[in-house]
């Protein structure tokens, strides 16, 4: 991702702008450092049917029921892109589907007990790394609390972008 300066920029908001478009550059090459470090737990031990993207999908579903559409308006995937992950999941038997009684275009998915296992090794996955990154000093409560809400802050800044187009 490049990122240039504007050139209608104030002097004294080129920090921020540059501190900002760091920080958009770190968020997209730490999602795709996620996505390695699942495929490379799931190589060391033998998983190599689903990938990484598939298997977070997994670990996000967790033990709700939903349709394609929840997970899109939960704003964790992108549209083919979901439905075409969930219909590989459900064919590889890592999911059911049952058609919604009331929109009969609505399917609803659920893992099965092969999903259940991917769901477990994500979250084993994650607690190791919680606990390293505490353990090391890397990132604490405090820090995580922080990260977390300046995360959420954007998020809420992004989305209103996207519903009240100024």
């Amino acid at each position: 991702m490049s990122f240039h300066k504007p050139l209608n920029a104030p002097r004294d908001h080129t920090g921020f702008i540059t501190g900002y478009l760091e920080a958009l550059s770190l968020v997209e090459r730490l999602h795709r450092l996620l996505l390695d470090v699942i495929k490379d737990e799931f190589e060391r031990v033998g998983i190599l049917e689903i990938n990484a993207v598939q298997a977070l999908l997994l670990f996000n579903i967790g033990d709700h029921e939903v349709t394609a559409g929840e997970l899109k308006t939960r704003g964790y995937y992108q549209g083919s892109n979901v439905s075409y992950n969930l219909k590989k999941l459900v064919d590889m038997g890592y999911m059911h589907h049952q058609r919604c009684e009331v929109d009969r275009r609505s399917v609803r998915v659920r893992l099965t007990e092969k999903g259940r296992h991917i769901r477990d090794v994500v979250t084993t996955l994650f607690e190791r790394h919680a606990e390293g990154l505490e353990a090391r000093g890397v990132l604490g409560p405090d820090g995580v609390d922080h990260i977390t809400t300046a995360l959420r802050r954007v998020e809420r800044y992004w989305t209103d972008q996207i519903r009240y187009i100024y």
